[in-house]
């Protein structure tokens, strides 16, 4: 493995994931995202509150700082959601599904989605950490 390869996880016998990878082993430096939430990061202010909208935001905001730390969607090995509202959520998925492959492509690293009843922004859906790996 090369620093710029990441090597899925799946046992044979499971089924395959949709969205998101089981696992991932990756070697190389390490770069670490605070939450991103659904707001304009220029402004500090939120545009809108319909939930996919801040979702699109959220993942734009992420692909942002990997520019910024000359990382690619490609070099992620790990997202967690935080979501307020299940049910926007699941109403919502072909919408933040075509947000994510437009501005990720269908680099899918592995993901986990946690239901909260809230986060510090009031007006925020969905905040969105990611880790990712750059090549040595």
């Amino acid at each position: 493995m090369t620093g710029s390869d990441s090597v899925p996880l799946r046992p044979r016998d499971w089924a395959a994931p949709r969205g998101y990878t089981d696992g991932i082993v990756a070697s190389g430096r390490l770069v670490v995202l605070a939450g991103q939430i659904g707001w304009n990061p220029q402004t500090a202010a939120f545009e809108t509150d319909d939930f996919a909208t801040q979702v699109r935001q959220a993942l734009a905001n992420v692909a942002r700082l990997l520019d910024e730390a000359g990382a690619q969607p490609r070099h992620l090995v790990r997202l967690t959601w935080f979501v307020t509202d299940r049910a926007a959520f699941l109403a919502s998925r072909r919408d933040v599904g075509a947000a994510y492959r437009e501005l990720f492509g269908l680099h899918y690293p592995p993901m986990s989605v946690l239901f909260v009843s809230s986060l510090v922004e009031e007006r925020a859906k969905v905040e969105i950490e990611a880790t990712a790996v750059l090549p040595d």
